[in-house]
């Protein structure tokens, strides 16, 4: 597999504009429950953080407890694997800072790209 490919595939975790949100709730062995998932999130709706929560429970990131009582009580943690995501997103957050505060900005043109042209 190339180095593209697998970079592909591991993207394909965190795909959709909700994973990372609910990612960045759980970090940190944060154990939530959907109603607290859902007001730390509210612009998501019921219907998609329930999706969101299903798809990335079936990738092995979140767990789901159900606890048998009334009212129902089901929580939401990060699976050791999901967990290991955090040092790599943090890197990526350093990487994106690094380049925001470069002198042509996120924007710009990079300064190979600059030479090529002159």
């Amino acid at each position: 597999m190339s180095a593209a490919k697998g970079v592909e595939e591991a993207l394909k975790f965190l795909a959709g504009r909700w994973k990372l949100m609910i990612l960045f709730q759980l970090f940190g062995g944060e154990v939530r429950r959907f109603s607290e998932l859902q007001r730390a999130i509210p612009s998501i709706s019921e219907k998609m953080l329930s999706q969101q929560l299903r798809h990335m429970e079936a990738d092995g990131l979140v767990a789901r407890t159900a606890h048998h009582q009334i009212p129902p009580k089901v929580e939401y943690r990060l699976t050791d694997w999901g967990q290991s995501l955090s040092p790599v997103l943090d890197a990526l957050l350093r990487w994106t800072a690094r380049h925001a505060a470069l002198p042509d900005g996120p924007t710009g043109t990079s300064g190979a790209v600059k030479q090529r042209e002159a």
